[in-house]
């Protein structure tokens, strides 16, 4: 079974979500932080990471998104971010980090599941 990490710091975007992705059969994991979320990364080496941008503590969705990117043995994870920040600027910095897709908050479940679709498709 398809792994994906859920960090956002909302438990109630997490659980949104989560409620989302149990419909597309992958095991779900979640973390409230970046440096939780990294850790998780590491530890689990997710599908896919569906990653917020803006989150408190000392490393935002960013930089996670570059460590991820940077690391060898996540090369095969995906990353979806996710974010209120919808300039031209945001997204750039956005791809600039490494992701693979950008959604601009509030987007609709059947828009993340099209983009992970999509996603999926692409490194089949």
């Amino acid at each position: 079974m398809k792994k994906i990490l859920i960090v956002d710091d909302h438990a109630d975007i997490r659980k949104l979500l989560r409620m989302t992705m149990e419909f597309v059969a992958y095991e779900i994991f979640e973390a409230a932080d970046g440096q939780a979320g990294l850790s998780m990364a590491e530890e689990l080496q997710p599908d896919l990471v569906l990653l917020d941008v803006m989150m408190p503590g000392g490393i935002d969705g960013l930089e996670v998104c570059r460590r991820i990117k940077a690391n060898p043995q996540l090369v095969g994870s995906k990353v979806i971010l996710l974010t209120a920040r919808g300039q031209s600027e945001d997204r750039a910095a956005g791809f600039a980090a490494g992701a693979d897709e950008y959604l601009v908050k509030p987007f609709s479940l059947l828009q993340l599941i099209e983009t992970i679709n999509k996603l999926e498709e692409s490194s089949s």
